[in-house]
C-alpha cells in the first residue's frame, strides 16, 4: 500500500509503514554526506517539521522515527548551533561538591529559564528539557544528566529557549560531569572498543553517501 505526502516541496509516494527517512531515500532524495543512520553508522539527528492530515500546525519530529502518513507535509530543518561556546575541562570534573559552582560558571544561563516549556514541546523524545535545566541549575547533576540518557542532540530546544540556554549542551555537559565521577557506561566502552579494533566502520560508498554537488 502506497502514501502520498509531501517532503520538502518533493510529492512522494511512499511504502507504508515506511519511516520518513526511509521513505526519502527509497524516492531517490540524497541524503547529507556522512549523516544518517542509513550504512553510516553515526546518528544525525535529522530533525523534521511534520504537519499532519487536518491539522493547522507543525510539530518537530525525527525522520528515523516517524512513519509516512497519507497528507503528510514534512521539511528538514536546519542544524541550530549553540549561541555560544561552553568551554570546560572534564579532567577537572573531579569533585562532586563543587559541582553547582562549575555547572553556574560554564552555564551561568541555566538559572534564567522562563519555565516557559518551549524546550519541552520542541524535543521530539519526549525528554524533560525543562525539568532537566532546572535540576542543573540546582546543582543536581547526577538527576538532571540521568533525564538526559535519551538525547540525541538534535538542538531544537536550543533554537526554543528564549533566554539562548543551550539545553542540549548543558543536558551533555552534565552527563559528562556524571560520567567523570562515575564508572564509565559499559555500552559506551563497548562501542569504543569496537571503533579500535574496526567493527564499526562508517560506508563512505552508501545510499546518499555522496550526493551530487549542486551547480
Amino acid at each position: 500500500m502506497k502514501v502520498s505526502l509531501v517532503f520538502d516541496g518533493h510529492p512522494i509516494l511512499a511504502e507504508a509503514g515506511a519511516s520518513l527517512l526511509q521513505a526519502w531515500g527509497a524516492a531517490g532524495l540524497p541524503l547529507t554526506e556522512n549523516i544518517g543512520c542509513m550504512g553510516q553508522g553515526v546518528c544525525g539527528a535529522c530533525r523534521v517539521l511534520v504537519r499532519r492530515q487536518g491539522e493547522r500546525l507543525a510539530g518537530t519530529a525525527l525522520a528515523c522515527e516517524t512513519q509516512v502518513e497519507e497528507g503528510m507535509q514534512i521539511s528538514f530543518i536546519d542544524h541550530f548551533p549553540a549561541h555560544r561556546s561552553h568551554t570546560y575541562d572534564l579532567r577537572t570534573l573531579t569533585d562532586s561538591w563543587t559541582a553547582l559552582e562549575q555547572i553556574d560558571t560554564v552555564f551561568p544561563e541555566a538559572k534564567n529559564c522562563r519555565h516557559c516549556d518551549g524546550c519541552d514541546r520542541a524535543c521530539p523524545k519526549g525528554i524533560e528539557v525543562q525539568r532537566m535545566v532546572n535540576l542543573a541549575a540546582a546543582g543536581q547533576a547526577f538527576d538532571a544528566a540521568a533525564l538526559f540518557d535519551h538525547c540525541v542532540m538534535c538542538n531544537l530546544c536550543v533554537a526554543a529557549c528564549p533566554e539562548h540556554i543551550d539545553p542540549a549542551h548543558l543536558g551533555q555537559f552534565v552527563r559528562r560531569m556524571s560520567a567523570s565521577l562515575t564508572l564509565r557506561p559499559a555500552d559506551l566502552i563497548t562501542r569504543l572498543r569496537e571503533i579500535d579494533q574496526g567493527g564499526q566502520p562508517v560506508d563512505f560508498d552508501a545510499p546518499g553517501a555522496n550526493p551530487p554537488v549542486r551547480p
